[in-house]
């Protein structure tokens, strides 16, 4: 009678770590799905609580002044900056190590959060952080801002390239992004405002084909960016090509 008990404990033993091992990535996956989104929160909370009068006029001659709120110097660094990557014609976009480089150091501003803002697609129910610099430890956390591309706050000649897993360790990402069809709206929320977007087009490119995010004259764009076909090990790349929609921010 002993034996058979030990075996039927074995065999429940087995049993529970096969279910364990079957629900992990599941689990796992929806906990830093819920952590990311907590995290996109956590900035919309503390950006809502750092803001100033929008009347108020700033100190800062290349600042607008419904822009004169909290972190002017930061405002007018990211505007020079992406100034100058269109003058050069973003000539310093030559491969990945540009692309994981941090464009500003937010804490040399007194910002106090790692992130840079949130991208919210309504339709596909995703809210994530934005971080300067596609490390891995930055795409781990949510989704990245390319660096050599422009920065987050609009402008004319200016196209924000935002990365993202195709999903990773069980967490959704960008996985679905393959669902936004043109029209459909992509917003950005920086430390100052919130930019609305429209999808315009999709394309699928080589991960070598720089010339595909380059800034549009013109234009003010944003270009979502993941690997391509889903669980591929990033053989293409697949890119949402997004208009600024100031008619939809007025409404």
């Amino acid at each position: 009678m002993m034996w058979r008990r030990v075996i039927m404990a074995f065999i429940i033993a087995m049993f529970l770590l096969g279910v364990i091992v079957m629900l992990y990535p599941l689990l796992h996956g929806a906990f830093v799905d819920t952590k990311i989104s907590m995290d996109a929160k956590e900035f919309l909370d503390q950006r809502q609580g750092t803001e100033v009068d929008l009347g108020q006029e700033s100190q800062l001659p290349d600042v607008p002044p419904d822009k004169a709120m909290s972190y002017p110097e930061l405002f007018a660094a990211m505007q020079t900056y992406n100034a100058r990557i269109w003058e050069e014609r973003q000539s310093q976009l030559c491969g990945p190590w540009s692309y994981q480089q941090p464009s500003f150091s937010l804490e040399e501003y007194g910002v106090g959060t790692d992130a840079i803002g949130v991208i919210c697609i309504p339709k596909l129910q995703l809210e994530m952080p934005i971080y300067l610099g596609a490390t891995a430890e930055n795409m781990a956390k949510g989704a990245v801002h390319l660096s050599q591309t422009s920065l987050p706050i609009g402008g004319m000649n200016t196209n924000c390239v935002l990365a993202g897993h195709r999903g990773y360790n069980g967490a959704a990402y960008f996985r679905y992004i393959t669902d936004l069809e043109v029209g459909d709206t992509v917003t950005i929320t920086n430390l100052w405002e919130t930019l609305t977007y429209s999808v315009v087009d999709t394309e699928i490119i080589d991960p070598t084909d720089i010339q595909k995010i380059l800034i549009q004259e013109n234009h003010e764009r944003l270009t979502l960016l993941t690997c391509h076909p889903y669980a591929s090990g990033g053989r293409q790349r697949y890119v949402v090509f997004c208009e600024r929609n100031k008619e939809m921010e007025e409404m």
